[in-house]
């Protein structure tokens, strides 16, 4: 069967990137993307009128099988992709291809791998310097070789908790796509988590309250995911929440529609506004020295913002400095899937 004759036009309109047709120094065709991205009047007009980037015009004219990366194409910063392929000689088809989300990826990726580098190459020089020392001949002191275990054995720990909440992160990320479709009582995630932190919050000098106590709500999860939320959640109100003028953490678990609803509420210091929007980045922290000093690894807001957006649910994280901090974890319920 015969292919039906198509135009230049609507072989470029398929395309969701901008395209356009060029022949003799003038745009002959362009699609949508294109006429919003140059402009609505550009077809029929001088190739020049649309682009003025020298590398690009330069690549077009010469009428060959091209591929090139630019900044500037049509706004200042963006990065762009340009292909130039010719079309039975007489004319050429260039594509523009937006690669601001690669780019970001990558610079996500390199700012990552960066970041994880220097968590983890903290404790491991202090590793190595107390083992080296352990190691040269000459006296040592009880107290001495004591305190260079210790230390060495917390900062192994603190390694090794980065490392699992990596990798834990990683596993998340995998599952992104897949959606949990298990019942889970949100309420007894909150409890187990409440029962598991009493001991470190009354090594802080406060409590967990859970309002109700006996509240029962079903939402669409994975049991494990959602009790890691919890934890995540109601350790960081513990560590960093439990301010002198009210030593109660709250955690609160209703129904609001079709949405089931875990909310910890602290009194403590609170978060400015400006580092709000940042908090959930990985090893992201708003006081670094406080947190290696609570043994926090940066990582836990990271988890669980993407275990509630693989929920397909929504987290809101509401604080100011002297305020406290209220977290908010909505997450769908079986009658409004």
């Amino acid at each position: 069967m015969a292919l039906p004759p198509l135009s230049a036009h609507a072989l470029i309109e398929a395309l969701d990137e901008p395209a356009l047709i060029i022949g003799g120094g003038q745009i002959l065709a362009a699609n949508a993307a294109a006429l919003s991205l140059f402009g609505k009047a550009i077809v029929g007009r001088d190739l020049r009128f649309a682009i003025r980037h020298p590398q690009a015009l330069q690549a077009i004219l010469a009428g060959e099988h091209r591929d090139l990366a630019l900044v500037g194409l049509a706004n200042a910063e963006q990065p762009w992709h340009l292909s130039v392929r010719p079309i039975d000689g007489t004319a050429i088809m260039v594509r523009v291809i937006d690669r601001s989300v690669a780019v970001a990826a990558e610079r996500m990726r390199v700012d990552f791998v960066a970041n994880a580098s220097h968590e983890l190459r903290t404790p491991l020089a202090t590793i190595s310097g107390f083992a080296e020392t352990l190691a040269e001949d000459g006296p040592l002191d009880e107290e001495a070789r004591r305190r260079f275990g210790a230390t060495i054995h917390n900062e192994s720990a603190r390694m090794l908790r980065i490392i699992e909440d990596l990798m834990g992160l990683s596993r998340i990320e995998a599952d992104r796509f897949v959606a949990p479709r298990d019942l889970v009582d949100l309420a007894a995630v909150a409890r187990i988590a409440a029962q598991q932190l009493a001991p470190l919050a009354e090594r802080k000098g406060c409590s967990i309250e859970m309002v109700p106590d006996d509240a029962r709500v079903m939402v669409i999860g994975d049991h494990a995911q959602l009790l890691q939320v919890a934890d995540n959640l109601v350790t960081n109100a513990v560590r960093y929440g439990c301010g002198s003028a009210c030593s109660t953490v709250r955690l609160e678990v209703f129904r609001d529609g079709s949405r089931g609803v875990f909310r910890v509420i602290d009194h403590g210091d609170g978060i400015a506004a400006d580092h709000l929007p940042r908090v959930t980045e990985r090893f992201y922290r708003v006081d670094p020295a406080r947190s290696r000093e609570s043994a926090g690894t940066g990582l836990g807001l990271a988890i669980v913002k993407h275990i509630v957006e693989r929920h397909r649910g929504a987290l809101d994280i509401r604080s100011r400095p002297g305020a406290g901090t209220i977290v908010e974890v909505r997450l769908p319920t079986p009658e409004g899937d």
